[in-house]
């Protein structure tokens, strides 16, 4: 069952109340009074210390905290990113050739991505330049 947090009205005091996700989410002290119920967004939880090029030790140290699937998936963004981002990510190559050997043909995102890439020089040569 996920815990809720309430603020006393007066004094501020917050309490973490555990509650079912079905139940009515109210608090009520033993003196009658309502707490305020606090609204927090979730945030997960990852040691920053992650090596980009192990994706063992990223799924190690992110298999059991806490946050959304949106969280993991900016992390992997920002490891992405410090490997050289895009084509040029070694990890992601290996799982685009995995890929191809799997299925008989090229991953849809890394046809996306030599299509972006291809336009890219084509107008470069034109002398257009584009900013990310």
């Amino acid at each position: 069952m996920p815990f809720y947090s309430y603020s006393h009205p007066k004094t501020g005091k917050i309490v973490e109340v555990m509650q079912k996700m079905n139940d009515e989410h109210i608090y009520i002290d033993n003196k009658g009074v309502k707490w305020n119920r606090v609204y927090t967004s979730p945030m997960a939880i990852v040691d920053g210390k992650i090596d980009a090029f192990n994706p063992r030790e990223f799924v190690e140290k992110t298999k059991n905290k806490k946050g959304s699937l949106g969280d993991l998936w900016k992390l992997s963004a920002e490891l992405s990113e410090k490997r050289g981002g895009g084509l040029d990510d070694p990890v992601r190559q290996k799982n685009f050739r995995k890929y191809e050997k799997e299925h008989g043909k090229k991953h849809s995102e890394e046809k996306t991505m030599l299509r972006k890439k291809q336009a890219r020089e084509n107008l470069k040569k034109k002398g257009i330049t584009l900013s990310d």
